[in-house]
């Protein structure tokens, strides 16, 4: 491990409290090394870590985690906060299978107290922690972080309308790394706000009051007009009272990168008798030269050279294939329009965004805003295609049933990541899609596994969907598909003869295929059917199917809910009395690891597949 002046030493947040302020700047440059060195080798969330760099060491400078609760919306910033609560020597394993989460983990440490792989949720937990304090008698903090883009997300507010005026001990920290939410009128703005940031002026302001409310008589009216003049001289420098409308005093905005400065805020926001929202300052990407000028492209990057900060993995994936697809399609077709949710670079629409900008909305963090949108825009003509991650898209699940199939809505949804993502890991997974889609009526779910196949089911869509259609697909590159299947433009492909047969979909039947292929050099033919359309599925599968003693239907995602119980439901229904296995992930959340690692683990890969029918064969 790298020699360090003062990170080495650290192995508890109280063991930074025993340096000066000068100290804490040189740890903060020690820190951003460790961070982009790490990330180099095991890929990650750089820009955003970067950025909090500071903010992170003043808060466990100045509050006692974990008595005083941190909660970080969005986990993936917590890397500075790993390396300061007692993680430094495994911080190598980051994203690693069994080393440390790139998210906050409670399994992993007392100090992640919530797991938070999505936007816009800590205020509300940091509230709900800070009510039990106050009704709980305790005498402790609660601090939520959350930086500007979960703003975009409609639950913040909720949360931010209910906290202000609870009379709780919470303090809200706005990280303002893109958008001003407060106008910067001008360096007497910024001297006020850090004036007014200093412990020295609450404690004055304090003795003020109480010395004026005194005063016989008059006392408490001349504190009213002081406060009256206060409160139009502030309104004046600062545009928005928003948040002190609210009922939060409102603290910023200053300078996140300014230890000293934090420190004195954050110690002032401990004497208010109030929720307090902190707003600061950050930049994206702080002290790395290319993820300050590219923080999107560095906001989560796979392995990357230190020196270029050019990526070490190339070629195309899934993502960039259906970018390309539908501008394709978008040129021939000016109805056809694109939504995503703050993730245009992830989910391949950046070039979709150039040439078609006035056919292209990017929502922010509001997954539920964008697929009613999205319903308005098909009511009014346009037929939407909606872009989301797999584990982001549970968040509108209501809406895709009210204001979506409900309605018979001919819209379309490129579910992304779908299946498992690997080292993002237990929040991110995509294998609750299929159970959430499978149950909303007229909804129709394709699954694709190769670059053409996705393309065949977005023609089709595009041109003939009546209702909610969903394309769902994995992350990265298609697999390598062996010779003899090829693939059709058909709704499901059948292959091969024998007395088994294997049911599947997506990429695990590339895996399927190679066990068959190795089956039969062992004498054992089997036959396969390969679904495109999940849901419904295709009646002439289950003609097929139920023509078979023994079947295994194999299946990348959650087992409760998914395609392989409505198959196995409808062979019950119709008498079948033979073998049926299904094989899915039966009741668990999957913790980080790389893909081919979990595939592997749930006996997905072609060796587990081969040595289960060989077992039962020669058992």
């Amino acid at each position: 491990m790298e020699k360090f002046q003062f990170l080495g030493g650290i192995n508890s947040p109280a063991d930074l409290k025993k340096l000066n302020i000068e100290n804490l700047n040189v740890l903060a440059d020690e820190i951003r090394r460790v961070l982009v060195d790490t990330v180099s080798k095991n890929g990650g969330h750089l820009s955003s870590n970067l950025g909090v760099v500071e903010l992170t060491i003043a808060l466990h400078y100045v509050f006692d985690s974990p008595k005083d609760k941190i909660v970080w919306d969005v986990g993936h910033q917590v890397y500075t906060h790993k390396l300061l609560t007692g993680r430094l020597n495994e911080f190598e394993t980051l994203r690693t299978e069994k080393g440390i989460s790139g998210f906050s983990s409670p399994e992993e440490s007392e100090h992640d107290i919530f797991y938070s792989g999505h936007s816009s949720t800590s205020i509300s937990a940091a509230l709900g922690i800070a009510t039990a304090n106050l009704n709980l008698g305790k005498d402790e903090y609660t601090i939520a972080v959350i930086g500007d883009g979960a703003l975009t997300g409609g639950m913040a507010y909720e949360a931010l309308n209910n906290a202000g005026r609870s009379g709780t001990k919470l303090i809200v920290i706005l990280n303002d790394n893109k958008m001003s939410i407060s106008e910067n009128v001008g360096s007497m703005a910024r001297y006020l706000a850090i004036i007014r940031s200093k412990p020295k002026y609450y404690r004055l302001k304090e003795k003020t009051g109480n010395v004026l409310h005194k005063i016989p008589v008059i006392g408490i009216g001349i504190a009213n007009a002081i406060s009256n003049i206060k409160t139009r001289i502030k309104n004046s420098m600062y545009k928005s009272t928003f948040f002190e409308e609210l009922g939060f005093h409102y603290m910023g905005p200053i300078d996140g990168h300014n230890i000293e400065q934090l420190c004195e805020a954050l110690d002032s926001a401990k004497i208010v008798d109030e929720p307090v929202l902190l707003h600061i300052s950050t930049v994206k990407g702080k002290g790395y030269d290319f993820a300050e000028k590219s923080p999107s492209v560095y906001h989560g990057i796979s392995k990357f050279d230190i020196e270029t900060g050019e990526p070490k993995s190339t070629g195309t994936n899934f993502s960039a294939e259906f970018g390309d697809n539908l501008c394709d399609i978008a040129e021939n077709n000016n109805k056809v329009c694109a939504i995503t949710a703050a993730m245009s670079l992830g989910t391949g629409l950046k070039e979709f965004s150039e040439k078609y900008s006035d056919r292209f909305y990017d929502v922010g963090i509001a997954e539920e805003h964008a697929i009613t949108f999205a319903s308005g825009l098909a009511k009014g003509g346009m037929i939407p295609v909606v872009a989301l991650y797999s584990t982001f898209v549970q968040r509108a699940y209501d809406q895709l049933v009210h204001d979506g199939t409900l309605q018979k809505q001919r819209m379309i949804l490129a579910i992304d990541r779908a299946g498992f993502v690997g080292e993002d890991g237990v929040t991110h997974q995509g294998l609750l899609d299929v159970p959430l889609f499978n149950s909303i009526p007229g909804i129709t779910i394709y699954s694709p596994f190769t670059y053409e196949r996705m393309k065949l089911d977005f023609k089709r869509s595009i041109d003939t969907a009546e209702n909610l259609t969903v394309i769902r697909y994995p992350r990265g590159s298609e697999p390598k598909i062996p010779k003899g299947y090829g693939i059709s433009d058909n709704d499901f492909d059948y292959f091969g003869k024998g007395k088994i047969l294997f049911i599947s979909y997506g990429r695990i039947s590339v895996e399927i295929m190679n066990a068959v292929e190795i089956l039969k050099k062992s004498g054992i033919d089997a036959a396969l059917i390969v679904l495109n359309k999940i849901k419904p599925i295709p009646e002439q599968a289950f003609d097929i199917a139920k023509t078979f003693s023994e079947i295994y239907f194999y299946e990348e995602s959650e087992m409760s809910g998914s395609v392989g119980q409505t198959f196995s439901d409808r062979l019950l229904s119709v008498g079948y009395c033979g073998k049926y296995e299904h094989i899915a992930v039966n009741d668990e959340f999957v913790p980080h690891a790389s893909v081919d690692s979990l595939i592997k683990k749930y006996k997905f890969d072609t060796e587990s597949i081969v040595s289960k029918i060989l077992e039962k064969t020669n058992g």
